[in-house]
């Protein structure tokens, strides 16, 4: 089982989006991790979900199947488990998320909030600093060591 945090951050000034993604083992370990740019959004939710599709394909090409998949919007969320066809413009990359879900073995979604989603986030923001997706394995990214600490302190309590 791993646990999948992802993060997505707008750059208004930068006509782009970053996307965050890291997948740690139970004992709280980077397994991989993910900073790449995305595209202009139009807004923070069009921006997550876009970064949740991002993730969970990451995830599949790193063959990771077994997830608890962690994210801090909450609409994005509850979107993705709806019942109801979801008509608005976002309609297809949540049909696109739940197609991925139905390829993973294991899958538990939670929303989480800010501090708890720090190693994604940092990631998500260092993507305006690159041009090229960046993937590190079994490493601790280096634009996330504060996040990192910080997280895994939680992890002591």
């Amino acid at each position: 089982m791993y646990k999948l945090n992802f993060n997505a951050d707008v750059f208004a000034n930068r006509e782009a989006s970053g996307v965050g993604v890291v997948i740690h083992n139970m004992k709280g370990e980077v397994m991989v991790a993910l900073s790449t740019k995305g595209s202009i959004v139009g807004d923070s939710e069009e921006a997550k979900a876009l970064a949740c599709r991002k993730a969970l394909e990451f995830a599949m090409d790193a063959g990771f199947l077994d997830l608890i998949i962690e994210g801090g919007n909450v609409i994005v969320m509850q979107s993705i488990f709806s019942t109801q066809p979801n008509l608005s413009w976002l309609g297809l990359v949540y049909k696109d998320i739940c197609c991925i879900l139905a390829s993973l073995q294991y899958v538990y979604f939670s929303c989480v909030c800010h501090s708890a989603n720090l190693i994604a986030h940092s990631l998500a923001c260092y993507a305006s600093q690159i041009d090229n997706e960046i993937v590190w394995m079994e490493e601790w990214p280096p634009p996330t060591f504060e996040a990192l600490f910080l997280d895994s302190s939680f992890l002591n309590e």
